[in-house]
């Protein structure tokens, strides 16, 4: 039986990539805060290891005293990131420094795994081609234009520059079960409006969470080190689609669609960034995201991960949004 580390295991895609862990039959660790929620990670068959990165003289201490002397993880799977802030130097301390203390603790401990699998970001690779809109592929320059993309491939070159043996997915837009951003996206609509920003063609690119989770440990278990791979459910769509995707599983058969100019979303974005700089609480809306929400060109070319491992996603956009609508009715949430 191998042993995986998953850090960030309390967050909305690690509790899927635990249970995943669980199901390939891995003895799995949840790499956690003291305060984490454990509402998700319930299995009795998880090990827990508690980590502080606000102390990161104690990481190593954590690791070497969580297994018997001369033994390590065989895979660690590092999800742990923020992708909204208070303060936009928060993007660098969580999304960098934390893997920079933890990655030194590890050497430390000596305790480098087999393979140590990073989960960055799409928006590593900034803008791309927003004209012919030719797909992302791992071959492109990353031109971060976000702070939070920013962080994410700063990330990258720290791995690579640590000799760490890594393997680094860059997920486009994740969803499913559980998830908050999309939920809100599907509320409006549930209301009767759905709203998109600017006036241009814009190609959007999903990937259905238990995908994403399957794809991390056929990466494990099947791909190169020191490698780099672009997700996504295999084809793109339009506002439109996905408008009626969502309005078709919640049975709502009118939906006023509601574009709003680029301009206008940045001053709202500007506002409600300071707001929530005022209330110390991350803004959803923020000049950062009004970024992520301009960019038109989402399309992702997956054969580099198809090739390497296998990847192929099994859940559709059209049937990963009627589970999720499912679940969350069944909890209230709609």
């Amino acid at each position: 039986m191998k042993r995986v580390l998953v850090v960030g295991a309390g967050g909305f895609a690690g509790g899927f990539i635990v249970a995943e862990g669980l199901r390939r039959g891995y003895e799995v660790w949840a790499g956690v805060r003291e305060s984490t929620s454990r509402q998700w990670l319930a299995d009795p068959r998880i090990k827990f290891l508690n980590l502080d990165f606000s102390r990161p003289e104690s990481l190593a201490a954590a690791l070497s005293t969580a297994l018997p002397a001369g033994e390590k993880w065989d895979y660690i799977v590092y999800n742990l990131g923020a992708t909204k802030v208070t303060r936009y130097a928060d993007f660098s301390r969580i999304n960098y420094d934390y893997l920079r203390h933890f990655t030194t603790a590890l050497k430390s401990a000596e305790m480098v795994p087999e393979k140590f699998l990073y989960m960055s970001s799409l928006s590593a690779m900034g803008p791309g081609d927003e004209k012919g809109y030719t797909p992302f592929n791992e071959t492109m320059i990353p031109m971060p234009n976000t702070k939070y993309g920013a962080s994410k491939l700063k990330a990258e070159m720290w791995l690579e520059m640590d000799g760490m043996p890594y393997i680094i997915l860059r997920p486009t837009g994740i969803y499913g079960p559980r998830d908050h951003d999309y939920f809100l996206m599907f509320k409006s609509i549930g209301k009767g409006f759905d709203f998109s920003v600017g006036f241009r063609k814009q190609l959007l690119t999903f990937i259905y969470v238990e995908d994403l989770a399957r794809a991390v440990f056929d990466a494990l278990e099947k791909a190169p080190v020191k490698e780099t791979y672009d997700l996504s459910e295999d084809r793109a769509y339009t506002q439109k689609e996905f408008r009626k995707m969502v309005s078709k599983a919640m049975g709502k058969r009118i939906v006023v669609p509601v574009r709003m100019p680029l301009w206008g979303v940045k001053a709202v974005s500007a506002v409600a960034e300071k707001i929530g700089v005022a209330r110390m609480k991350p803004s959803t809306l923020n000049r950062d995201k009004y970024r992520i929400m301009k960019q038109r060109n989402w399309s992702v070319d997956i054969s580099k991960a198809r090739r390497d491992f296998g990847f192929t996603p099994v859940v559709s956009l059209q049937d990963g949004i009627g589970r999720c609508v499912k679940w969350y009715k069944e909890e209230g949430w709609l």
